[in-house]
């Protein structure tokens, strides 16, 4: 099966196409199985925002930092390598220099972590999409359950909605096709990527992250952009359902409510993120600790670093003059070379995209 899909796409002659993936692990899926050496030069593959720590803008790094001063910090573990702009007075260059920081597994680690410390403050740095909001939803629940005084969260969680409605409405937008993310797609169904596609008539197929997956997902998406043929097909129809999953979205819309959220690369999107709903306030961090975060300015780019311009899929990650020599794995610039699932770290792995 899967050479009869290679043979499908190889035999693909019509006019040039881009395919965009949004996820993250589609961007480890497609380096890891060597798509560079499968594709003919007429088809060429793009990452856009579907990494969770790349488009977590470099505000909340800086923010992350300052509270490190004077809190323990919870995370995962990609996100302690994000380098510092230098310019908050922080001592730590990333949040592996600061005083006392834990790498979690899950953010329900942190109500334990907060139990055994009463005497410090516990902040836990939440960022991602739908796919992990669920489990930091019920945290929050099981923390205000418990009433802990010592535990806040540092909110950076996106929805992928506007920030797909942002990519595509883009004067300069010139993908012809899009392989929506299986995971989020699990908890949102099918509905909105469906619309997406017909509005903006760009075909899209929803798919799964084994190889047999990415290149069906391939094979759908010539067939569609040769038909004109404008929708989100579902080939991952044993994890995705078109009503997606409803008890996941209930426990998310206790706790968090719609806000305008920075994007690393598109600034800032309206409704694009999840604050904490008011009656959770006594769990912010950015309400507990605003005389610490008050008076932050905004923070770009680390010069020379074209992350954003790759997580709109306007650049390739070799294309960034930072790729391979000033930014490696081993000594990262950019967000999408920190995270295991950032575009630039999967094409300085595997050995790029086309």
């Amino acid at each position: 099966m899967i050479r009869e899909l290679v043979e499908v796409i190889k035999c693909y002659d019509g006019k040039p196409i881009t395919i965009m993936e949004v996820c993250g692990t589609h961007t480890m899926s497609i380096a890891k199985i060597g798509l560079k050496d499968v594709l003919p030069r007429n088809i060429r593959i793009v990452s856009g925002p579907g990494c969770p720590v790349c488009v977590t803008h470099q505000d909340f790094i800086e923010k992350a930092l300052l509270l490190a001063q004077h809190s323990k910090i919870c995370t995962f573990g990609d996100l302690m390598r994000v380098k510092s702009s230098g310019a908050t007075g922080s001592r730590a260059a990333s949040l592996l220099e600061a005083p006392d920081v834990e790498m979690v597994y899950s953010p329900l680690d942190c109500i334990a972590i907060a139990q055994r410390n009463p005497d410090k403050e516990v902040v836990f740095l939440s960022i991602g999409f739908e796919t992990t909001t669920p489990s930091v939803a019920l945290a929050v629940l099981k923390a205000a359950e418990l009433r802990l005084t010592n535990l806040t969260f540092l909110t950076a969680n996106k929805t992928m909605p506007h920030v797909m409605e942002a990519l595509l409405s883009a004067d300069d937008f010139t993908i012809d096709g899009l392989i929506y993310p299986g995971h989020v797609s699990a908890i949102e169904g099918t509905t909105f990527f469906d619309k997406l596609s017909r509005e903006f008539k760009v075909p899209g197929v929803i798919a799964g992250f084994d190889s047999k997956q990415v290149l069906t997902a391939i094979c759908e998406l010539i067939k569609m952009i040769e038909k004109k043929e404008f929708a989100a097909k579902n080939v991952y129809k044993s994890i995705v359902r078109e009503e997606g999953n409803p008890k996941a979205r209930e426990v998310v819309n206790k706790v968090f409510e719609p806000v305008d959220a920075y994007w690393r690369g598109f600034g800032m999107i309206p409704n694009s993120g999840l604050g904490l709903k008011n009656e959770f306030a006594q769990l912010d961090a950015e309400i507990k600790f605003n005389d610490i975060l008050k008076d932050m300015k905004p923070f770009g780019e680390p010069e020379g670093c074209m992350c954003g311009e790759i997580l709109k899929g306007k650049l390739s990650p070799e294309e960034c003059p930072l790729f391979g020599r000033k930014c490696t794995p081993e000594s990262p610039v950019g967000a999408c070379m920190v995270s295991s699932e950032g575009s630039c770290a999967a094409t300085y792995r595997y050995g790029g995209l086309k």
